[in-house]
């Protein structure tokens, strides 16, 4: 056997081998980068175990609530009517909250110092004239302009109507049925009535005035007239109606004037223009092409003339 040995100095050898820092440090950057790319990973898996485990809980949970609930049906009915009084009561109040924004919604009153120049000296004065509180004139002449744009009809001929009608009382009532502002017959006209919430609605003034708009348009299509609707929407067949023509047509051209910045007075006689015979309506009528179902047909005055005739034909 020979012995070998090795004489060459490994001093400097053993010295880097015994230096950490040369020795580790590339193996120490690559085992950081590793940690900070896994990182992320490794929240992200912790957070879907905990979601996974939740859901699996819920559902575990809801498992058991069905068949609780299905192997004691006294729980399952008790549950039923809580269930049932909330959804309840929470519907009424929905229902109280839409009610109150519709109520805010409707204005039935308004500072005539807000409106229109022409509308704002029309409410002041028909306030003045009628000694009725302006702010609730205010909203009636605003509403008659809106729905007088609608219908094609002079706003002012609608207030017109309106003050010899009812001197603007909305409750006011006539022994023959009338009601409210424009005096609409309840009766008579309960289709226009019922979208607007009934028969009752009547004395809504705002839904009032409308239906009493409609009815005064259709009245002077199927006259042919202003003269001859206004005998129409009082219901003047037999006779010729002139002084309530005459009240109308001098209050509508009182209010014309008013609008247009004049002075007029509470009882100035106006102009008015000739008023036709009733014999001379009557041949317009009959010559007019009768209105569909649900226009014009049940007015006030056509009702009256059904009637007369149909008692000048019983036998006495």
């Amino acid at each position: 056997m020979t012995l070998c040995i090795d004489t060459q100095d490994h001093s400097a050898l053993r010295g880097w081998r015994a230096d950490p820092h040369t020795d580790r440090r590339p193996q120490r950057l690559a085992t950081s980068a590793r940690a900070g790319r896994s990182a992320p990973q490794r929240w992200l898996r912790k957070a879907w175990d905990m979601a996974r485990h939740a859901l699996a809980a819920i559902g575990l949970a809801w498992l058991a609530g069905v068949a609780v609930l299905a192997l004691q049906p006294d729980w399952r009915a008790e549950l039923e009517r809580e269930v049932t009084e909330w959804l309840l009561q929470r519907q009424a109040t929905e229902s109280l909250v839409d009610e109150a924004g519709a109520l805010t919604e409707r204005v039935l009153a308004a500072d005539p110092l807000a409106l229109p120049p022409a509308q704002a000296r029309v409410a002041q004065w028909l306030a003045r004239k009628y000694r009725v509180a302006s702010e609730p004139l205010g909203a009636l002449v605003a509403e008659a302009h809106h729905i007088g744009t609608q219908l094609q009809l002079d706003p002012t001929l609608i207030l017109a109507v309106m003050a010899i009608e009812s001197r603007f009382n909305p409750y006011a009532a006539s022994p023959w049925g009338a009601h409210g502002l424009m005096q609409v017959h309840t009766r008579v006209h309960e289709d226009k009535l019922e979208p607007l919430g009934g028969a009752l609605a009547v004395f809504d003034p705002l839904s009032n005035l409308r239906v009493g708009a409609e009815i005064l348009r259709d009245a002077i299509r199927r006259a042919g007239s202003i003269p001859g609707g206004l005998r129409l929407y009082v219901g003047a067949v037999s006779t010729d109606g002139r002084d309530y023509l005459v009240k109308v047509l001098s209050e509508h051209e009182r209010l014309k004037r008013v609008a247009n910045g004049q002075q007029v007075g509470f009882q100035a006689a106006m102009p008015l223009p000739p008023l036709p015979a009733v014999d001379d309506e009557a041949a317009a009528l009959r010559s007019s092409p009768l209105p569909a179902v649900g226009d014009s047909a049940a007015t006030p005055a056509e009702a009256a003339l059904d009637a007369s005739k149909a008692s000048a034909a019983r036998p006495s």
